[in-house]
């Protein structure tokens, strides 16, 4: 199938914009590049630090420099349920590595902190700027220059972009991404909804609530959801930094353990020491990106990736923008269902065809690149099978030709929706983005008076307080990267999704996150300029008509320029929201930051 028009109208376009910054980048990763390993001309002090605790065998190799050394760089805890299967990771990887005459160490670890038990606290307004501080540590980890290739291990929101982004900035190095898979699938998505609404409504108790949240959250994987944790895992594999069909592969699996061992062994056959050499800062470029982009809206994925993405690609000299996703999104169609835009997960997503089913209707609409490096040696086309673990031995078997389950899963021909699951948002107000995949066609526009808040708390109190009467637009500011990290706003979804329930037109403006939980209540997101820096949302007043039309890509409020103009912007103490729970250790991070569609991070441009 031809590539379709509109990919290559945008891959082309992103390649013209980032010419300059892509070539700079190349040069940088080529003058790093070298065949010989590079711990070879390190100091004999500092080489002896580097094997020092090494088992005999693995200290002679390196002492003789002449086999690959790999490194992992982990984000293991054994507090976060995605993150607690990688405790026995690098033991597995070493053993492989060993089988293969080489080395592997972990080179370090990144933080890995949890969104799902953040939401709502203070330690939210630590998780973006977590990303930039794993991108960092990441860094770190490959600083000593001690190897050839890299295993990165990490799976949940922040994590996977921000050691992507350190990856990048050791591009010369081949990297391999490593997942440890989603939990199985315990109470139904639907029903924990459900019950946080009776909760929210007072219906039901903290006991209730808990027993549904512990039956949904239930054991070692990924939740089940379809958040940016799953987002993720679609990316690395689509982008063609995981082995075919890694993604959906439960932990503690034979066949988790055997694509743990081949990731092993691709990342050796990748150095620059064999004939496949692969560095990822030239795997990942412009065509790769789209890749991406397709995949995020085909699947209905998380909006965090409107940051995230961007982020990524910078890093790699390549200049991604909102328009972009926009443009991608009116030609990429919606093909999967998976909660909060369905009731299925990603188990059941996995079960139907998953990324295999996925990537072949995409390739044969001319939806994504197939000519592209990829970490298995080959364009995409590599990508649509499964993997499968026949009496101990890991093999691959073509992937579905057609869906287990058309409720979940579907092809090209028969969509769910002709475009993606996001819709970037102009007009006064600024820029921002909605998700539209789990709402309803007959709420993409919302038109009502404005409800101002300068945080989620204000707002449920209003809500308990029964003063949230009528059709309204929640306009919760203040809540932007500058202002307190740009915090995901995750409480706000059960008293709005209990108002809509209830009949009322409501609708979100915020300048904070939603991320995947964006659900059935129309939500423009990542609003900037933000409220903290002077943006048109700190000028909106209690009763201004506020209309959100997610069909014809604009955020309105109804009154005249010159009034909204005149008007002076709001401000908020934010000192609260500055210190405590290590807050006041990121003031640098939130002067450096960036706006949303930039990427919101803190690296020079």
């Amino acid at each position: 199938m031809t590539l379709h028009s509109r990919i290559a109208e945008v891959t082309e376009r992103i390649a013209r914009r980032s010419h300059d910054s892509r070539a700079r980048y190349l040069a940088r990763i080529a003058a790093a590049a070298d065949a010989a390993p590079r711990r070879r001309r390190l100091g004999c002090a500092n080489l002896a630090h580097g094997f020092a605790a090494c088992a005999p065998g693995d200290k002679a190799a390196l002492r003789e420099g002449v086999v690959p050394n790999l490194a992992i760089v982990t984000a293991y805890n054994d507090m976060l349920s995605a993150h607690q299967p990688f405790e026995r990771f690098p033991d597995v990887i070493r053993a492989a590595a060993r089988e293969a005459g080489a080395v592997a160490q972990v080179a370090g670890g990144v933080p890995a902190m949890c969104d799902g038990i953040t939401q709502g606290e203070a330690g939210m307004e630590l998780s973006l700027f977590s990303r930039d501080v794993i991108a960092m540590a990441t860094a770190i980890a490959l600083s000593h220059q001690m190897f050839d290739a890299a295993l990165y291990l990490g799976v949940c929101d922040k994590i996977v972009p921000g050691l992507l982004i350190g990856a990048l900035s050791f591009g010369h190095l081949p990297a391999v991404f490593v997942p440890a898979g989603p939990m199985t699938s315990g109470l139904p998505n639907d029903e924990k909804a459900r019950i946080r609404q009776l909760h929210a409504e007072g219906k039901v108790g903290r006991d209730a609530l808990l027993e549904a949240e512990a039956q949904s959250y239930h054991g070692p994987g990924t939740c089940t959801f379809y958040g940016t944790a799953n987002s993720n895992q679609m990316l690395m594999e689509i982008m063609g930094l995981h082995l075919p069909g890694a993604s959906c592969v439960n932990p503690g699996t034979t066949l988790r353990d055997a694509l743990t061992r081949a990731a092993t062994q691709r990342a050796l056959a990748i150095t620059a020491q064999g004939n496949e050499y692969t560095p990822i800062g030239r795997l990942v470029d412009e065509r790769t990106i789209v890749n991406g982009v397709v995949g995020l809206h085909a699947t209905g994925g998380s909006t965090n990736h409107t940051l995230h993405l961007i982020a990524m690609a910078a890093a790699a000299g390549i200049s991604l923008t909102w328009d972009d996703f926009s443009d991608l999104a009116e030609v990429v169609p919606l093909l999967c269902r998976i909660y909060p835009n369905g009731k299925a997960d990603v188990n059941h997503f996995h079960a139907a065809g998953g990324m295999g089913f996925l990537i072949r209707e995409l390739l044969a609409a001319g939806l994504l690149h197939r000519d592209v490096t990829t970490v298995w040696g080959t364009g995409l086309d590599g990508y649509v099978v499964e993997p499968v673990d026949g009496c101990g031995q890991l093999h691959w078997r073509e992937g579905a030709n057609r869906s287990g389950d058309e409720s979940v899963l579907r092809g090209c021909g028969q969509p769910f929706q002709p475009t993606g699951g996001l819709r970037v948002l102009d007009g006064p107000l600024g820029r921002a983005v909605i998700k539209t995949s789990a709402v309803a066609p007959e709420r993409h526009v919302i038109e009502g008076p404005a409800r101002v808040f300068h945080s989620q708390e204000a707002l449920q109190a209003a809500f308990k307080a029964g003063e949230l009467t009528g059709d309204f637009v929640a306009v919760v500011r203040f809540q932007g990267p500058k202002a307190n990290g740009m915090p995901e706003l995750h409480k706000l979804m059960p008293p709005l999704g209990v108002l809509q329930d209830r009949g009322q037109r409501v609708a979100l403006v915020t300048d904070g996150r939603l991320s995947g939980a964006s659900g059935k209540v129309p939500a423009a997101i990542h609003v900037t300029p933000e409220a903290a820096v002077g943006g048109a949302i700190a000028r909106i007043r209690d009763g201004d008509i506020v209309r959100l039309d997610a069909a014809a890509g604009r955020l309105d409020v109804l009154v005249d320029p010159a009034e909204l103009a005149a008007r002076t912007a709001a401000t908020a103490d934010l000192a609260e929201a500055h210190a405590g729970v290590g807050r006041e250790l990121f003031s640098g991070f939130r002067a450096l930051v960036g706006p949303a569609d930039s990427g919101a991070h803190v690296f020079a441009a």
